[in-house]
């Protein structure tokens, strides 16, 4: 059901009332009340039960290595540069095998816990229980919490769960424990252990702290488009917050001096494997040397066989040199076309590749480590997977066409040595045959010889450069165990509970005022009708009997009551006062909303101004003015219509001056037709000239049609609506009523009236009435009636002069 201020659309005139909208919440304070305290008390419930949740920080630099050359080829900037570092290394950081290598760094085999009222709390970094793991397999770890509680200083008891069943048995200190294929043993403490004190444990393998520390850990740029990165891990232990970031910056600063070691590693490699060949080769010749001596008695040659043996040595020196390069080139291509591995030269190469493959190499390093971080996020076909294999083919290509170009240089200047050595050959062969074949054989030797020895001095640089190697960052500033926490924080969970509990408070009373069906007060009325009210007639303060026999507005002729029924006697003389004598109808819409009632009193007031008042019983069907009259009501109104008796014979007098009365009389069986008959106006005009006001109490005319003839022989309408049970809908017929029938002086009377601030309109319209303004009663009456006793005296209230 709509709310009384939106039932019609809001007048233009109309404005709000803010001293009724704050009556109007001020009188269902303790809803508002009610609800903050809830919310207060749920958000207390919420803290209690909550775990807390801690956050540590650390600071790591990345160091970034510039040359004129990396400057040149970058295709991106500086700060794209940094903020793409920032988020390589991030993956790296996060990835599954740092984290785990992490954990190994801690002692993370065994977490202790104690069970508290409400949640369980770890105890790391303390250990209360003194316990040796005899088994490292972590899959077959018992995995579940186990029960400690001491009994003495000899034996213990544990209780765990085997097959969903609970075991709980007893043990002695320093012996060897099995459950499932967990072996382990508690060993025994006198001064830690004391009686019935009871902790919670469980074993751990590395991989069971990877969603607790992944979920936790986050990473960031500490200053924008710069190489600083910012790691915060969030736990509900502090220390183990503080030590895993510790950790995992150790850790990573291994893994980043090991990645950075493996390019040395893999030079010294390739030089060992072609050191081993060489190895023999020298061995074979200088033996063949040494054979060809002592068999030919030839232990030297002349000075242009040295001359020429020189030459021969050079040319094949630096073609061997040039054939590794070709090898070392091949095995680089392969890698590249690989894409899997990380690229590296193998070792200098001295000035034969175009130093710009060095930079190539490192982007494309880079590049895929950053895809290997992407695939663990996104899939192949994502878009950042499939940009970043862009960049890939277009480095691969570019290094790809590199080596071709320092392939094809090496292979023209193997073609010229060959060139050369043959006319070298020529000389050699010139020679005597004693010497030449000295020549060749020594020539062999020393090739190798020097081959070896440059290869070695290679595999010494490389060892010295790889022992050189640091961590390409640094550790700003390390982990600190924060004991405050950060979440759930307290002094904004409260101000959300009191905020929600208004809400809530504030949003129940608008639901309560949205469903209200029912009218409270004049405002609501003139808000959903043309039609005037005449008057306000104040709900009686005290119990009334069953039938109201007692004609309250004399009886307590000094309530605010009989001032308000007073006030509508007033505004009735300015209605058809071109009339000697008043018909006055009061109908409602359904029963019970007071128009008897008010036809009784209205009446008593009118016979006190010396108005010769008749009230006419004309509800056929439901009557119950007999009752106020005390009148049997054997013969009436039915009787007369029904032409069973005269007008004479149905009128009574009262007790009360000035007053007769009509009962209605038996219920007939046709009330709608006996209404309609011509001896109702007949009657009514026969009234008219003995009285001065004719009060006709008819049906409710929203549940039979009996009042309509009534109704449009009457001078005065008075439609009664009742505060707290008439419905909108009630204020709306008066007005339907009048356009169908063409009515006129019809107006509208509240009855039951008292004040009540929530559901009053919160509008007050800027439209004076049409048909004139009515004299009302102050809501709040007389200080001289309402606000005192029946004897006079001031009611307690306001005997404060700060009340009045």
């Amino acid at each position: 059901m709509p709310d009384n201020d939106s039932i019609h659309l809001q007048k233009p005139t109309d404005r709000l009332n803010y001293a009724r909208l704050l009556r109007m919440i001020l009188s269902r304070w303790y809803l508002v009340a009610l609800a903050v305290l809830i919310c207060f008390f749920m958000a207390k419930l919420y803290l209690w039960y909550t775990p807390k949740v801690y956050a540590t920080n650390s600071i790591m630099k990345f160091d970034e290595k510039k040359s004129e050359i990396s400057e040149l080829v970058s295709v991106i900037n500086n700060a794209e540069r940094a903020t793409a570092k920032v988020q390589s290394e991030s993956y790296v950081i996060r990835s599954r095998s740092l984290i785990i290598s992490a954990v190994k760094d801690l002692d993370y085999k065994i977490s202790f816990f104690i069970e508290g009222r409400i949640r369980r709390y770890e105890t790391y970094p303390d250990k209360p229980l003194n316990i040796e793991l005899l088994e490292e397999d972590s899959t077959s770890l018992y995995k579940d919490l186990i029960s400690f509680q001491a009994i003495n200083k000899d034996k213990f008891s544990l209780k765990y769960k085997i097959n969903n069943q609970e075991v709980k048995r007893v043990y002695p200190y320093n012996t060897v424990i099995n459950i499932g294929k967990t072996g382990f043993m508690v060993h025994s403490s006198d001064a830690r252990y004391a009686t019935n004190s009871v902790y919670l444990f469980k074993f751990n393998a590395p991989e069971d702290f990877y969603p607790r520390i992944s979920g936790g850990l986050t990473t960031s740029e500490a200053i924008k488009n710069s190489n600083v990165i910012s790691l915060e891990q969030t736990d509900s232990n502090p220390q183990f917050a503080a030590d895993i970031l510790n950790a995992l910056m150790q850790e990573y600063l291994e893994f980043d001096k090991n990645r950075k070691m493996q390019s040395a590693s893999q030079i010294i490699s390739f030089i060992d494997n072609q050191l081993d060949f060489l190895s023999k080769q020298v061995k074979s010749s200088e033996s063949s040397l040494e054979s060809y001596k002592k068999n030919s008695k030839v232990f030297d040659v002349s000075s242009s066989a040295n001359m020429v043996l020189g030459k021969v040595q050079e040319f094949e020196s630096q073609k061997s040199l040039l054939n590794i390069q070709l090898i070392a080139i091949d095995q680089l291509k392969q890698q590249i076309s690989n894409e899997k591995n990380a690229v590296n030269l193998n070792f200098n190469m001295q000035g034969t590749v175009d130093p710009l493959l060095s930079s190539l190499l490192q982007r494309y390093n880079t590049l895929l480590t950053e895809k290997v971080s992407l695939l663990k996020t996104f899939n192949l076909n994502s878009q950042p997977v499939a940009e970043l294999d862009k960049q890939l083919v277009q480095i691969r290509n570019s290094a790809l066409a590199n080596i071709d170009a320092s392939a094809k240089h090496i292979q023209s200047t193997l073609s010229y040595l060959n060139a050369q050595l043959q006319t070298t050959n020529r000389q050699v062969a010139a020679l005597p045959t004693a010497e030449r074949d000295m020549v060749s054989l020594k020539r062999d030797f020393e090739i190798n010889e020097k081959v070896y020895s440059f290869l070695s001095e290679k595999k010494l640089e490389a060892q010295i450069s790889r022992s050189s190697i640091l961590a390409g960052a640094t550790i700003i500033e390390q982990a600190q165990p924060n004991f405050g926490p950060v979440s759930p924080n307290e002094s904004s969970v409260y101000q959300k509970s009191i905020f929600l509990g208004l809400l809530i408070g504030f949003g129940l009373i608008l639901l309560l005022r949205v469903l209200n069906p029912y009218i409270y007060d004049k405002e609501t009325v003139e808000s959903l009708t043309d039609v005037p009210v005449i008057g306000i007639i104040r709900k009686f303060p005290y119990k009334l009997d069953e039938y109201n026999t007692e004609i309250l507005s004399q009886a307590k002729s000094r309530s605010v009551f009989a001032e308000s029924v007073r006030a509508v006697r007033t505004n009735l003389s300015f209605m058809a006062n071109d009339k000697q004598s008043k018909v006055i109808c009061i109908t409602s819409e359904v029963a019970g909303e007071g128009k008897s009632f008010i036809a009784v009193n209205l009446a008593s007031t009118l016979g006190l101004i010396d108005k010769k008042v008749v009230v006419v019983a004309a509800d056929l069907r439901r009557s119950r003015l007999h009752h106020v009259f005390k009148y049997n009501n054997l013969v009436g109104l039915s009787s007369y219509l029904a032409n069973q008796v005269s007008a004479a014979a149905i009128i009574t007098r009262t007790e009360q001056a000035n007053i007769d009365f009509i009962a209605s009389g038996p219920v007939p069986p046709n009330p709608s037709e006996l209404l309609h008959h011509p001896n109702m106006e007949k009657l009514i005009l026969e009234l008219q000239k003995k009285y001065d006001i004719v009060m006709i109490d008819t049906a409710p005319v929203g549940l039979v049609s009996d009042s309509i003839p009534v109704i449009r022989l009457s001078d005065i309408n008075i439609f009664v609506v009742r505060a707290g049970k008439s419905s909108f809908h009630a204020a709306e017929l008066p007005g339907q009523l009048t356009e169908k029938y063409n009515l006129t002086n019809t107006v509208i009377l509240l009855n039951a009236y008292e004040e009540e601030n929530f559901h009053s309109r919160i509008y007050t319209s800027g439209n004076k009435n049409q048909n004139g303004s009515y004299y009302y009663t102050d809501y709040n009456g007389y200080l001289g009636s309402e606000n005192q006793t029946e004897n006079g005296t001031l009611k307690w209230w306001r005997k404060n002069r700060w009340l009045n």
